[in-house]
């Protein structure tokens, strides 16, 4: 059916054309009734999708009107046949539910029919009312599963964008708190919510997220990670540049330091950008907890990076090219260790490296009740028959262990992938050519980052380009009266925080 196609007057060619356009779908419900009484009656139709609209709400509000009262009576029957517009009088005079529109299109009928609306024919009219009548089953609220905190908020966004931007607003309670609604994909028709406090956003931000989410052209949104992969800055890049966040708490802040959210119907993760780095080592946590226990806490968090990214390749090029900077009696324990090991350091840090990915992959898609038990028994087992074997030494088999523990460090999941990913070519580096291959690999990966943007925002801000006021909430937090401060570059509109904010 053509999407600009009109309504006629009948009301039977209209109930075939829906019907056909649906190809008689099981779950398009037609409620056919009269309002009035003989001699004089009008036919009409319900219609709407079973499990999309909330039968209570069709019942109470749209039936019970249409179906006792006045509307049973042979004079309102006889007065709505005769009214120029039969449909502003059940609108007006009749129908209690909320939400109520005209529309002539049976394209634009049928969308709103098929995300849970109501709409309400009679014989005789051209038009059909549309009624608000949404009611599509969700999960509870529950505390995030991806980012749990000690302290601070419980609960999590679901796959209701209208729950979503709910726990939103009852965070932001200001009318400068705007949403901007756009469906992307020709098929699923996605609702992509555009939130952003006018007056703190920077204008030009708000304007090319905007741009880059009308460019979208495809078939079907399922998940933010489609959103977040067609309008990202730097296509072939490890590292993340838009932050995605499960926690109404994270989001609000973001949209307090004038970033902006976009929110994706169907999926509890909600993105944010601009995203910069310093950001992915930044929880909630930090700002609920005091300043020196937040500060000590992120600096751990930089060491487990560190940790994690050049871990192994140190470990490799140590024991491989700069024996004499181990201490000899450690050196003499390292070479009686790997005197029955077959392979290098390399080879003996890759097996591993690989082997525990494949078994934290494997924790992850196993049911939960065995999963988490498999990969911490099979790593034991595995390590401990490796090194039994003389497969690989007990050393390697220590700096593996470390360095995937550094890396569940990371408060972002993205940013965890991205130095998973980064470890083996600097492992490759640090067995081709030691230390000074490590430290070539770094310098690109510096200049890499320093190249990177965010819509716009250095990827490095704060630390590269240096801004020394915005060092209070960078490698460590000052207290809560040093940070009267928006992130520069972020915000131009409204840097300080507050009213009256204190004197810094």
């Amino acid at each position: 059916m053509n999407a600009n196609a009109t309504l006629a007057p009948s009301l039977r060619h209209n109930l075939d054309m829906l019907k056909n356009a649906l190809g008689h779908s099981t779950d398009f419900i037609v409620r056919s009734f009269r309002i009035g009484d003989a001699p004089a009656f009008v036919s009409a139709a319900l219609l709407y999708t079973e499990g999309l609209a909330d039968s209570k709400i069709i019942d109470e509000f749209i039936m019970e009107p249409l179906m006792s009262g006045i509307c049973r009576s042979a004079d309102f029957g006889a007065r709505l046949a005769n009214h120029r517009d039969p449909l502003a009088l059940l609108k007006d005079s009749v129908l209690t539910v909320n939400g109520l529109s005209v529309v002539p299109d049976a394209g634009v009928l049928l969308e709103a029919i098929l995300s849970g609306d109501t709409a309400i024919l009679i014989d005789g009219s051209d038009r059909a009312l549309i009624a608000a009548t949404k009611g599509v089953e969700h999960r509870s609220i529950a505390e995030p599963a991806s980012q749990t905190v000690i302290r601070g908020p419980l609960e999590g966004f679901v796959e209701s964008i209208r729950v979503n931007t709910a726990l939103i607003r009852r965070k932001i309670k200001d009318p400068r708190l705007w949403l901007e609604t756009i469906q992307i994909g020709t098929v699923t028709r996605t609702d992509v919510g555009i939130m952003y406090i006018n007056g703190i956003a920077d204008d030009s931000i708000v304007r090319e997220v905007r741009q880059r989410i009308e460019r979208i052209d495809i078939d079907g949104i399922l998940e933010s990670g489609y959103i977040e992969e067609l309008i990202q800055d730097e296509k072939w890049s490890p590292f993340p540049t838009i932050f995605n966040s499960e926690r109404p708490d994270a989001i609000t802040a973001g949209l307090l330091e004038g970033r902006v959210a976009i929110l994706v119907d169907g999926t509890p993760f909600v993105l944010l950008v601009p995203a910069l780095f310093v950001q992915y080592f930044q929880s909630p946590e930090d700002y609920y907890h005091r300043w020196d226990v937040s500060s000590l806490i992120r600096m751990i968090r930089y060491m487990g990076f560190l940790i994690a990214l050049v871990g192994p390749s140190v470990y490799i090029a140590v024991t491989t090219f700069h024996q004499e900077m181990i201490p000899t009696n450690l050196l003499i324990n390292l070479a009686s260790q790997r005197e029955g090991v077959p392979f290098p350091a390399f080879i003996e840090a890759l097996l591993m490296e690989v082997t525990f990915e494949i078994l934290r992959e494997a924790g992850i898609r196993m049911p939960r009740a065995v999963g988490s038990a498999i990969s911490i028994v099979g790593t034991l087992v595995i390590g401990q028959a490796a090194v039994e074997a003389g497969i690989v030494s007990a050393a390697m088999v220590i700096v593996v262990s470390i360095t995937a523990i550094s890396s569940f460090v990371m408060p972002s999941y993205n940013m965890s992938i991205s130095i998973r990913i980064l470890r083996f070519p600097l492992m490759g580096l640090a067995a081709s050519f030691g230390l000074f291959g490590i430290f070539i690999g770094l310098i690109l990966l510096v200049l890499h980052l320093c190249s990177l943007k965010s819509f716009g925002a250095p990827y490095m801000t704060s630390i590269a380009p240096f801004y020394a006021s915005n060092q209070k909430d960078t490698l460590f937090r000052l207290p809560r009266w040093g940070i009267a401060k928006r992130p520069r570059l972020l915000n131009r509109n409204n840097p300080t925080r507050g009213r009256n904010p204190p004197q810094t």
